[in-house]
């Protein structure tokens, strides 16, 4: 999940949840689940147009409707294309009991990161390199995308998605604020403890009226999906993990604790009621000049730095990079949103035609400097934007995708993803505001997540 997905119910998602999943067992059993057209529904025709409907998470949804899709229909005229906003808490179960549907609406999805193991295990997503093989463009080329993101819809040695709008966990800086407390612009070699070191001299009073209006950092405390990732980027930039090859916990260490009690330091740094900053709250803090630095995802660099309907700041102020080093380099974490087709998709050729068109070179550039997606092709990222700001961008996305590939910095990956990243969320939240020592935290952790991966 990434920014304006933050807020989840999570018993409204489980309940949901559990009974798409029931529903997929009993189709299973039944057999009631229809196989793509032998013939991939083609494309269309001028006097027979081909019809495909995506479900999308809404926070996105209507630009692609409004702008995306006219620019897709220049070349494929004859495919007509819907897209349905669907609500982040919905999109997962909605997507599951779809794909199990002997009528199904959608042809097809997009996926948050951490969802494609339970679809792909759930049967219910097409395999883009071998079932789409046919109706793939010659000129596609697989071996163009940074691994990172393109790895975020494989699952078992199958491919099935293409990453959309690519995403990365980054460090914003106010230069402003660094050189009046007299420190030298972070760099991506600055580690955590040289960061801890300075972040004393970030809490300022910059107006001299003899009070602090400035702090060091924010970032997401409140519980939530959005609050383990920064622990695990301190932790993977050590050279831990969250499982072994097994799945297996592996963060319950003196390591882990000592990553988890960094995100429980910075806490000293930040604002006050600071413990209940989600997405929203450090981003608009930094906008205003509040705080030195965020930890947050880099599509909120815009908002942050270029647009004066939000942000106090001008590109030139504000320092983009990966987060803090530990013993093994920087540190980032993942976040991509990926698109897939339904198995049971009756027009699987258009469907995948469309997501080729977005993420072809040609749609990837269109898609970036147009909408403001982020590239996950190599070609892309290496090009000059049309927008100057995107050029620090650029470098820096291309730098945390080698991170995230080399640290595997991203949410576990298994079909019980979801629930995992709940446990975690709880238990991190429970340190990060005192309900828990770090050591204790991690040990619950790992207590029942050892429990859920049994049942």
């Amino acid at each position: 999940m990434t920014a304006g997905t933050q807020r989840r119910p999570k018993r409204l998602l489980a309940v949901a949840g559990a009974a798409a999943l029931s529903l997929i067992a009993l189709t299973a059993c039944t057999g009631t689940s229809e196989a793509p057209a032998a013939d991939g529904g083609g494309i269309g025709t001028a006097k027979k147009h081909v019809k495909i409907t995506m479900m999308s998470n809404d926070a996105f949804a209507q630009q692609w409707q409004d702008q995306l899709v006219p620019e897709f229909n220049k070349e494929f005229p004859y495919i007509d294309v819907t897209i349905d906003a669907v609500p982040y808490t919905e999109l997962l179960a909605k997507g599951l009991l779809n794909g199990t549907d002997p009528e199904p609406q959608y042809d097809l999805i997009t996926l948050d990161d951490p969802w494609t193991p339970q679809l792909a295990n759930a049967g219910v997503l097409l395999d883009l390199k071998n079932d789409a093989k046919q109706w793939t463009d010659k000129a596609y080329d697989w071996a163009d995308f940074n691994a990172a993101p393109l790895a975020s819809s494989e699952w078992d040695g199958k491919q099935y998605g293409v990453p959309l709008r690519s995403n990365m966990l980054l460090m914003f800086y106010n230069k402003a604020l660094y050189a009046k407390a007299g420190l030298a612009e972070p760099t991506p070699e600055l580690t955590w403890d040289q960061y801890l070191k300075e972040a004393p001299s970030l809490v300022q009073d910059t107006d001299g009226d003899g009070k602090v209006d400035s702090w060091a950092v924010g970032l997401t405390w409140m519980r939530g999906v959005l609050s383990p990732p920064v622990w695990q980027a301190v932790l993977n930039s050590n050279g831990g993990a969250l499982f072994d090859k097994n799945m297996k916990p592996t963060f319950d260490t003196k390591e882990g604790a000592a990553a988890l009690q960094t995100q429980v330091d910075l806490l000293k740094y930040a604002p006050p009621g600071a413990t209940n900053y989600n997405y929203t709250e450090p981003l608009d803090a930094f906008r205003q000049g509040k705080v030195a630095s965020i930890f947050t995802w880099g599509s909120a660099y815009k908002s942050a730095a270029v647009d004066p309907a939000v942000t106090k700041l001008t590109p030139d102020q504000v320092g983009i990079q990966t987060m803090p080093a530990g013993s093994d380099g920087p540190s980032t974490h993942r976040g991509i949103w990926s698109g897939s087709v339904f198995k049971n998709s009756t027009h699987p050729e258009a469907a995948w035609t469309f997501l080729q068109w977005m993420t072809s070179k040609k749609g990837e550039v269109w898609t970036t400097n147009t909408l403001g997606s982020f590239p996950a092709r190599k070609s892309t990222l290496a090009t000059t934007p049309e927008q100057a700001w995107l050029s620090p961008v650029f470098t820096t996305i291309q730098s945390a995708y080698d991170v995230a590939e080399k640290g595997q910095m991203w949410r576990p990956r298994s079909p019980e993803s979801n629930a995992i990243q709940e446990v975690l969320a709880d238990q991190t939240s429970a340190a990060v505001q005192g309900q828990a020592s770090s050591e204790d935290a991690l040990k619950k952790a790992t207590d029942q997540i050892n429990k859920l991966l049994k049942k």
